[in-house]
């Protein structure tokens, strides 16, 4: 009887380790269906498998695959909140430097899709200070030009792209944009000086042309009121009708000027949201 039952131990014993490379395996399989339903944009389902397998994965083997992963189908569906929160498990699962910076790429990434561009140049900022991460220069420009597209800082981002490749790609879009966007404070300044002048620079001619129209006929009834001592007649005329368009001729050429650079920095989100074929954040 104690024969059998240490044959039943051994055997037990000698059957662990096919128990355990079954688990694994079973771990393995797992994993695959967790990432074919994220290439088939079924995150939900991905979501749900990937947390399972984490649940039962004791070993923590898949700890930092399963948390990326997770964080990649929250980001497809719009939860960048809980995305930035599993790469950052992800991170702390790294096992080697590569690992490291792709979790803290992938946060910059969203930080720039959601526009809070102050914490994605701070992280970029410790990677491109990090000697680790010396050989990555090049993409960390990368995706601080992209922080800087996002901030609507169109200068900055011709810089950043132009230390990656002189000719890059984005390079040139930001140095098109540049040249194309409109001064505001220059269509402020010379409509001070001459009314409707920064409306014409912006294009706007009609308008440019009825200001200064207005301002000079507003202008004149105010001198001739003056001139002929009809002091009250020139107080109104100057208060209420001269000064009202001298200073809607401000406004004007003001908003006129951000109202273009708007339309033209959206032509250029738009070209890289269905034309670009690089990686975007």
């Amino acid at each position: 009887m104690i024969f059998v039952t240490k044959i039943r131990v051994i055997s037990f014993i000698l059957f662990i380790p096919v128990l355990l490379l079954q688990a694994q395996d079973s771990f393995e399989e797992q994993f695959q269906l967790a990432k074919n339903l994220y290439v088939k944009e079924n995150y939900y389902d991905a979501i749900t498998e990937l947390k399972r397998l984490l649940f039962f994965d004791n070993g923590g083997k898949y700890l930092f695959e399963a948390n990326d992963l997770i964080g990649q189908c929250y980001k497809q569906g719009g939860k960048f909140t809980d995305a930035i929160r599993y790469f950052i498990l992800a991170e702390i699962n790294t096992k080697n430097p590569d690992q490291v910076y792709k979790e803290k790429v992938g946060i910059v990434r969203i930080n720039i899709l959601r526009k809070t561009t102050e914490s994605a140049f701070r992280i970029l900022n410790s990677l491109e200070t990090d000697s680790r991460f010396k050989d990555k220069i090049d993409i960390t420009n990368y995706w601080r030009g992209w922080a800087y597209i996002f901030s609507d800082d169109w200068v900055n981002a011709e810089a950043t792209f132009a230390k990656i490749d002189s000719a890059h790609q984005l390079q040139k879009l930001a140095e098109k944009v540049n040249n194309e966007l409109y001064s505001v404070g220059f269509a402020k300044a010379i409509s001070y000086i001459i009314p409707g002048a920064g409306q014409i620079y912006t294009g706007e001619y009609l308008s440019g042309i009825m200001s200064l129209g207005w301002n000079v006929l507003w202008g004149y009834l105010t001198v001739q009121a003056f001139a002929a001592d009809r002091i009250f007649d020139g107080i109104m005329i100057a208060n209420f009708l001269f000064l009202r368009f001298y200073r809607g001729n401000l406004q004007n050429a003001e908003n006129f000027a951000i109202e273009k650079n708007l339309k033209i920095s959206n032509n250029a989100l738009h070209y890289l949201q269905y034309e670009y074929k690089g990686l975007k954040p």
